[in-house]
């Protein structure tokens, strides 16, 4: 056991507060005695609000604060939505642990259904993959941008900014407002890589404070999360890039359910692939099928990694 707090850094947002705290109950739970001080930090992703995440840096705006305080020691680890971090991280920080992934649907708020907006509604969202999925079910709809933590997204809608919005489940059930919205089926409306999962990174040289975080790994989510971010990897997407994808596991199997598509929703191509959660290579294949059937305007927004 540390003779000192460890300290836990997080964006400062409500949900990612939330966040945190869930961890470190869990963490504390998991060695009695421990004492986490928890350290926020107001992200560059939280201060820019304008422009969509691509424009002004992509996912680095909600790491790059954490990851400097991180390396230099300020903290001992730092929790992240999973959704949020960049697929390829530094060498010197490692996933020290998944904690039990939320719910992985999206939610449609503002309206009960997508079929139920008006003709040229307007629907809020920044998120590439969520513009192409409502796009691709609405062509006649439109897309404005909306960006910010769920109150302020949840303001820009009662303000009137949009017709309707999306937000994640697993984020309104960690807030306590499960109740806003309806949730969407996740089989025909695929979610983001990463949906639901909390992350907790390390530095990988620590291994005091790895070891203590492996007691609140949860392992299914683990493996769930990691083929999801090698499906990423795989496809050589960005933060430009519409890609949903749907983990469901069955013993030592996974079976993903993939789409890509072309960002204003017209094209999209589907494939789903069952491996073993040990084949590391199996979301490379299901990458492989997926850019096989793409077509042009698809595959102009991934840069699949020379194998």
């Amino acid at each position: 056991m540390p003779d000192r707090p460890l300290k836990l850094g997080t964006r400062a947002s409500p949900l990612a507060m939330a966040q945190a705290h869930e961890a470190r109950d869990r963490l504390c739970a998991a060695h009695p005695g421990l004492e986490v001080e928890i350290v926020p930090v107001t992200a560059s992703g939280d201060k820019v609000l304008d422009r969509p995440l691509a424009e002004i840096g992509g996912k680095a705006l909600w790491t790059k604060e954490l990851d400097a305080w991180l390396l230099a020691g300020e903290i001992d680890f730092a929790v992240h939505s999973l959704k949020d971090v960049e697929t390829i991280r530094p060498l010197a920080i490692a996933i020290a642990a998944i904690l039990p992934r939320e719910d992985v649907r999206d939610v449609l708020v503002g309206v009960e259904s997508l079929s139920a907006l008006p003709p040229g509604a307007r629907i809020g969202t920044s998120a590439p993959r969520r513009a192409a999925q409502a796009l691709h079910a609405r062509p006649d709809c439109q897309v404005v941008g909306i960006r910010g933590n769920v109150q302020t997204r949840l303001a820009k809608l009662q303000a009137g900014e949009a017709d309707a919005t999306l937000l994640a489940m697993a984020g309104l059930n960690r807030l306590g407002m499960a109740h806003y919205g309806t949730p969407l089926d996740p089989e025909v409306w695929l979610p983001a890589p990463g949906q639901g999962a909390i992350a907790i990174e390390a530095r990988a040289a620590d291994e005091s404070t790895r070891a203590l975080l492996s007691a609140i790994d949860h392992a299914p989510s683990h493996r769930a999360v990691i083929a999801e971010r090698a499906l990423l990897a795989a496809l050589g997407g960005n933060c430009h890039s519409p890609i949903a994808v749907l983990t469901s596991q069955d013993g030592g199997n996974l079976t993903m359910k993939a789409a890509l598509l072309s960002p204003d929703g017209a094209e999209r191509v589907d494939a789903t692939t069952t491996f073993a959660a040990a084949d590391l290579d199996g979301p490379a294949r299901l990458a492989a099928q997926l850019l096989a059937q793409a077509s042009p305007a698809i595959a102009a927004h991934f840069d699949p990694p020379e194998s």
